[in-house]
């Protein structure tokens, strides 16, 4: 393991020593933020085959529903059905978890080195690289108490929260609208029946965006930049993914 993250810290002050000129002092946060991009990019074509089954399967919501309806007494033979619907229709129901199940590794290893006072039997000279002042190994707590949420280090937090606040608001916008536009079946249970609590999940789905502030406010420095870095680019990327995913109103404004 420590040979693997040695490895990982020579890679992030490989890609500060390239942003160096650009970024002076903040080349390191700089580094982060490319490595993000660069994560998000290889698992672009995931993301692109996770769009696609979320379309399908919104297509598939009025046979889905009939089969319900259809085996409601018999759960065994509903779930067959509904395997089987998918697999003809070559739809996974597990597509769209691998794009985030994949970037964990990455979120995981940049919090592992910016939590690491050594590496490989080494001090972790990255611990103390900044962005504006901020320890890119610190976090909000030590920026409180070096002069508060509005001190030096505070605002640079305060500038976080407030791009993950804007980007969650739009996420919750958007989840909002599609799922107003795209109702989805109810879960059911083996016994044919609706999950409990399934209904309050999909009200408080919405709202998840907003957890990334409670991430961000806990993590070192440099995996709060990964997470802001990468919630932007899931909001911007799912936005053009799902463009063509139906809103409300529409169908009333095309028959007008």
């Amino acid at each position: 393991m420590s040979v693997f993250m040695s490895a990982f810290a020579d890679l992030v002050g490989a890609l500060a020593d390239v942003l160096h000129p650009l970024f002076q002092t903040a080349s390191t946060a700089a580094a982060i933020v490319l490595f993000t991009a660069l994560v998000r990019l290889a698992v672009h074509p995931l993301s692109r085959a996770a769009a696609r089954g979320q379309k399908a399967r919104t297509r598939l919501q009025p046979q889905i529903a009939e089969l319900r309806k259809k085996h409601r007494k018999n759960p065994e033979r509903m779930q067959k059905a509904l395997m089987e619907l998918h697999k003809e229709e070559k739809v996974s129901p597990l597509s769209g978890c691998l794009p985030s199940l994949l970037q964990m590794p990455a979120f995981f290893l940049l919090y592992h080195l910016f939590s690491s006072q050594k590496i490989g039997g080494e001090p972790n000279e990255l611990l103390g690289h900044q962005l504006f002042g901020a320890p890119l190994g610190e976090r909000w707590q030590d920026a409180l108490a070096h002069g508060g949420p509005f001190g030096a280090q505070g605002m640079v937090y305060l500038g976080l929260f407030a791009i993950v606040t804007v980007v969650a608001t739009f996420n919750y916008r958007r989840t909002k609208r599609m799922m107003a536009a795209n109702p989805v079946t109810p879960a059911t249970g083996p016994d044919g029946q609706p999950v409990p609590g399934m209904g309050a999940m999909n009200k408080l789905m919405p709202l998840m965006s907003f957890a990334t502030l409670f991430t961000v406010s806990v993590v070192p420095l440099a995996a709060a930049l990964y997470v802001v870095t990468s919630t932007t680019w899931t909001a911007v990327e799912r936005a053009v993914l799902y463009r063509d995913m139906p809103v409300p109103g529409a169908a009333v404004a095309t028959a007008a």
